[in-house]
């Protein structure tokens, strides 16, 4: 979306304070706006990120409140104001804070996203080379471990109604790789995955659930480590492309999900007691997903 020019209604405030707006700090000032939704009603939990232009840092990144309104006190200097809602257009605008004034957005007012067209019914394929399956967990008194699994395989079952489509993941669990090579044996080791024991993590759908424009649940159940728990997956349908090896149609979508490791009898507390430094109790996990239509000519991806 192209950047929209904020014009700057500056207005003092009373050094008391009275009124609806807070008194400025000496050598601040302020920023306000309204934020709602495209039928005009205020919009509660609109996400708004406002960026330092000079130096690109953020300085806020909040939410609305119930009435839609957002208010934050900044240094002087132009800002980039962001404002996102799940399935409306996001607003991106600039502004200019000035010390001892208030610098109203006033109400913005976002606009429905375009319904992005859903995979066909069928069977679509993951294609490993243009997709990945990532984890973040905390280290126990360090920081986040960044991880992936190598090698996997993947089918979506496209139904003629979406809520009634399968998606399936099999993740070879050896192929765990966290840069460190002690790390991961140790990761592959029975003290973790155990892979020659389990050498698979499986992923099998119950049900697509819609929660708004391309927002999803995938419910289903994982099986890690020989035990399996029902999970959600939430996830974000990213849409439909024609390209990749050839001009083979392809769907995208981006899913995350926490993981608890003692729900799958990791048990990081007899490891700490035995002395065995160990990732945290719970674990992000990420999938970032291509998959081609499945045909006579759909193309093998690479090794």
């Amino acid at each position: 979306m192209a950047f929209a020019l904020l014009r700057r209604k500056r207005s003092r405030t009373d050094s008391g304070g009275s009124g609806l707006l807070p008194p400025i700090a000496p050598g601040a000032g302020l920023l306000s706006c309204q934020v709602v939704d495209s039928i005009g009603q205020p919009m509660g939990g609109a996400e708004i990120t406002v960026t330092d232009i000079g130096s690109g840092r953020t300085r806020v990144k909040a939410t609305s409140d119930p009435y839609g309104a957002f208010l934050a006190t900044l240094p002087p200097g132009n800002y980039t104001v962001t404002i996102t809602a799940d399935s409306l257009q996001p607003y991106r605008g600039t502004v200019e804070i000035a010390e001892g004034l208030q610098s109203p957005i006033g109400q913005v007012q976002l606009a429905p996203s375009p319904q992005q067209e859903l995979p066909a019914p069928g069977t679509w394929i993951f294609d490993p080379p243009h997709s990945s399956i990532r984890f973040i967990a905390k280290h126990v008194g360090m920081a986040n471990v960044h991880g992936r699994f190598d090698n996997f395989e993947g089918r979506l079952y496209v139904a003629d109604r979406m809520e009634d489509s399968k998606v399936e993941v099999r993740i070879a669990a050896a192929s765990i790789n966290t840069g460190n090579k002690t790390r991961d044996q140790h990761l592959r080791s029975p003290d973790f995955l155990e892979v020659d024991r389990y050498p698979y993590l499986h992923f099998a759908s119950d049900r697509f659930v819609h929660r708004a424009g391309s927002k999803w649940t995938v419910q289903g159940h994982l099986t890690l480590h020989g035990v399996s728990r029902s999970i959600g997956l939430e996830t974000n349908y990213l849409g439909l492309a024609t390209g990749g090896y050839g001009e083979e149609l392809r769907c995208a979508a981006m899913a995350r999900t926490e993981l608890h490791r003692e729900d799958y009898t990791l048990n990081w507390r007899k490891m700490l007691a035995r002395g065995i430094a160990v990732i945290g109790q719970t674990i992000q996990l990420e999938l970032d997903i291509q998959a081609m239509y499945s045909s006579h000519d759909t193309p093998t991806p690479p090794e």
